[in-house]
């Protein structure tokens, strides 16, 4: 099943519920639009406001950027590991992404969301918010590296699909 796109004010409360070092992993997930497995793949020394990285999923690389605030809040809760999030008991690798992906679950039902959310919804929400600013659903692609304007419009409209689900239940369909 695919995950959903969260409302504002459901990502305040999603967030919120959040482990801090987990809230940290996927407002880096909101601010760059990366996958949960490239953000907990990132190390420490390459963080900055533009750089570049190799997604797993897809091999192709990518210009990203944090702010100074979320760079240093990243380098604050990791104690100086080799990972920006390194794994809780096991400092040698990075945090898992089941830990994440439990978190917002517990999360998600702690709000009795009705949408099937987890980490990529960020990825979404990133989307949505990009076709906002732009407007260019062919940008937006390029910015997610996806190979199809097809998948880039799932993601980019996926507020409008939400909506759309919520008139559906709303109608008893």
């Amino acid at each position: 099943m695919t995950t959903e796109y969260l409302l504002n004010r459901e990502l305040g409360h999603v967030l919120a519920a959040l482990t801090p070092t987990n809230q940290l992993v996927m407002r880096t997930c909101l601010h760059t639009g990366l996958r949960l497995s490239d953000v907990l793949a990132l190390k420490t020394e390459q963080l900055g406001n533009r750089f570049w990285i190799t997604e797993g999923k897809t091999g192709k690389r990518r210009m990203v950027g944090l702010t100074n605030e979320l760079i240093d809040a990243i380098k604050r809760q990791n104690s100086g590991s080799f990972w920006a999030f390194p794994h809780r008991t096991r400092p040698n690798t990075h945090r898992t992404r089941q830990s994440v992906w439990r978190d917002v679950k517990r999360a998600q039902k702690a709000f009795r969301l009705p949408q099937n959310i987890g980490p990529h919804s960020a990825r979404k929400v990133y989307a949505v918010e990009l076709m906002a600013k732009y407007g260019d659903i062919e940008r937006v692609r390029r910015v997610l590296n996806h190979r199809y304007q097809s998948t880039t419009a799932l993601y980019a409209m996926a507020d409008k699909l939400l909506e759309g689900k919520m008139v559906q239940k709303r109608r008893g369909k």
